[in-house]
């Protein structure tokens, strides 16, 4: 009997678990179990020299992911940077949505503690430390999610076991 792959645009593949991953994709995973899970990066970019970070980003630009590998976690999946329109966190789709709506869905879920920075052109960062997740809004939607592997008060890496 074969087991059907979830196609990737099924709710599940695009739900953010703060501090675990997306969908199939976990922190802590190797670059060959993305590779299993993704296929082939369309592109690989190296850190600058200069970066406080020695990593690697992994760019699929159809589907809208970037993945990030630290060196000093064994090049294993810190960090994942989306646009994808199906995003979804705590159930809820989240694309487009304003700032205020993204503020409630997190308070109601028990983050409050938020930080927002005005950038350049307009955009605003919503960032929640605490669960290492940054929301990138213009013109007062939502465009962009970064969100990474949690990091206790003594900034020991927190793999999802």
């Amino acid at each position: 009997m074969q087991t059907s792959q979830p196609q990737p645009n099924s709710t599940e593949e695009n739900e953010i678990t703060l501090g675990v991953g997306m969908g199939p994709l976990k922190f802590g995973t190797s670059q060959d179990e993305v590779r299993v899970l993704m296929g082939e990066p369309e592109e690989i970019e190296e850190s600058e020299d200069d970066d406080e970070f020695e990593h690697q980003a992994w760019n699929y630009l159809e589907e809208g992911y970037s993945l990030y590998f630290d060196r000093e976690d064994d090049y294993r999946l810190s960090c994942i940077e989306t646009d994808h329109p199906g995003l979804r966190i705590f159930g809820e789709p989240i694309h487009g949505k304003s700032v205020q709506e993204i503020q409630d869905l997190m308070s109601r879920h028990g983050l409050q503690s938020s930080e927002m920075e005005k950038m350049e052109e307009g955009a605003v960062r919503l960032s929640y430390e605490k669960e290492m997740i940054d929301l990138y809004f213009d013109e007062d939607q939502l465009q962009f999610v970064n969100f990474g592997v949690f990091i206790n008060d003594e900034l020991e890496v927190q793999w999802p076991a």
